[in-house]
């Protein structure tokens, strides 16, 4: 017998930072699946699009602005989604990068990175737990990184938000087990977005193809991972085949965390 596995139809979704990148690859992921999505990001422009690209395709999705970093900003946007229905996911996407050591990191730049990464976070599980809770379950997916478990040069403050947004996977998952609600995390390694690119191109303009090979290499498969592959293990994380698992970070790293020795 065929199972009909890794389905989301019925189930309404948020996708922070989900106009680009890997937040994109989630909510065309979840749409094929058949979850009504809602794509939340500070580019309206961009979320537009893509929740445009989803419904040609046949899917179900619908654009909000949204800055996480203003706690007034997100209750009302997830007010105005929690009227419409069941919120049954979460995937708090939406961060933003530092290169950096202790040194040479501003206390301006350590907290622009914990607006975004940490209270960005807490303030989008806040606006939807007590919903999740009277509704009796949910899913919490936070993205955090292999900067949360492992030393990366240049990368103090944003492995401090990653480190924080693992802890809160942790926390909440022990406190809302109870309540049916199930909260994991993602911890990729180096993933080929636009972002990549830009970075490159702003940092090391005409050896981009040099540094492109050199970050690949740093994973032990020899390459980026790619948004995809993210959102396919967000999909499998989010869908009810995934019932047993909760309070756990699931690292996609091409063998960076136990293969780099």
């Amino acid at each position: 017998m065929t199972r009909n596995v890794f389905r989301l139809g019925g189930k309404r979704a948020v996708v922070t930072g989900g106009a680009s990148g890997i937040g994109q690859a989630i909510a065309r992921t979840f749409a094929e699946r058949g979850a009504t999505v809602h794509i939340l990001d500070v580019n309206e422009d961009a979320a537009q699009e893509t929740a445009r690209a989803i419904v040609a395709a046949g899917g179900a999705a619908t654009a909000h602005r949204c800055d996480v970093t203003d706690g007034a900003d997100v209750e009302r946007v997830f007010g105005a989604i929690l009227q419409q229905g069941r919120l049954a996911i979460l995937v708090n996407d939406a961060g933003i990068a530092h290169v950096g050591n202790l040194e040479s990191t501003t206390a301006d730049d350590l907290d622009r990175i914990y607006r975004v990464n940490v209270k960005g976070v807490y303030h989008c599980m806040h606006a939807c737990i007590g919903h999740m809770k009277e509704q009796g379950g949910g899913v919490i997916l936070n993205m955090a990184s292999v900067a949360a478990s492992v030393g990366i040069a240049d990368r103090f403050a944003y492995s401090m938000s990653k480190g924080a947004v693992l802890a809160m996977t942790y926390s909440a998952a022990k406190d809302y087990a109870q309540h049916n609600v199930r909260v994991v995390s993602i911890s990729p390694a180096r993933v080929h977005t636009p972002f990549v690119d830009g970075f490159l191109k702003a940092n090391y303009p005409g050896r981009e193809a040099e540094m492109f090979a050199k970050l690949s290499a740093t994973q032990p498969i020899g390459r980026m991972g790619t948004p995809q592959e993210v959102a396919d293990l967000a999909l499998y994380l989010c869908s009810d085949e995934a019932a047993f698992a909760t309070g756990t970070d699931y690292p996609i790293d091409g063998g960076f965390l136990r293969l780099n020795t």
